[in-house]
């Protein structure tokens, strides 16, 4: 595994851009590549970097011109799936909790996080792929309470079968397409298979929407993440 987390920051506040990069370089296993004020400077940067310098991680305000971020994201899932994207913002998050889910970003912060919580969350999204405060817990367990708003974030024509479950299962316990191949008896290639399906039926961007869809539809215990 890589000893440095790659971050990269986009954000149009200067201040803001400057501050957070001074934040993290004060840390020893994190290293800030690249520095964006707009979105289209930050596809443009991604499009011409080299492998050593491509994120781990991206820090995306949410307020931006000419495109906002939840814009880029949508970009960003489409052309980089595993490019972790963890949301900055000064907004309210219930207002936003249900699109960045459907997105599959990793996690919200909001720009007041202190020095700790805010590390934490980096540490995190980079081992687990996702991160949720108390509060982001509490939030869940609201939509989990409610049909309707679950079935806005996913919707489906068929439920996922037993097996596709069984796969949900390994997938949010971090096991490779081998691993899962071996626990049940399967190929890899099938494995595949299963989790293309999983991903049309529930309309997850990647694998964050299908930890996401296991805990609203408790498949994977909230605590576990």
């Amino acid at each position: 595994m890589n000893s440095q987390i790659k971050i990269a920051l986009i954000d149009d506040e200067q201040l803001i851009l400057e501050g957070v990069k001074m934040l993290l370089s004060s840390e020893q296993n994190i290293s800030v590549v690249s520095t964006s004020d707009n979105g289209p400077d930050f596809l443009e940067t991604l499009e011409n970097s080299s492998e050593e310098n491509f994120p781990d991680i991206a820090l995306v305000d949410v307020q931006m011109q000419p495109m906002n971020g939840f814009e880029l994201v949508e970009i960003l899932k489409e052309k980089y799936p595993n490019l972790k994207i963890i949301i900055l913002s000064s907004h309210y998050k219930t207002t936003i909790l249900g699109y960045m889910v459907k997105l599959g970003v990793s996690a919200f912060l909001p720009k007041n996080s202190n020095r700790n919580a805010f590390i934490e969350a980096i540490s995190m999204v980079y081992k687990n792929g996702i991160f949720f405060t108390p509060e982001d817990h509490q939030m869940i367990f609201s939509y989990m309470n409610s049909p309707t708003k679950k079935k806005t974030l996913f919707e489906m024509d068929d439920e996922l079968s037993d097996r596709e479950k069984d796969v949900v299962k390994l997938i949010c316990q971090e096991y490779t397409n081998n691993e899962i191949a071996e626990k049940l008896f399967i190929s890899p290639r099938t494995v595949e298979s299963h989790r293309q399906r999983i991903v049309e039926k529930i309309g997850a961007k990647n694998t964050v929407g299908i930890v996401i869809y296991a805990i609203i539809n408790n498949i994977h215990p909230l605590d576990k993440i």
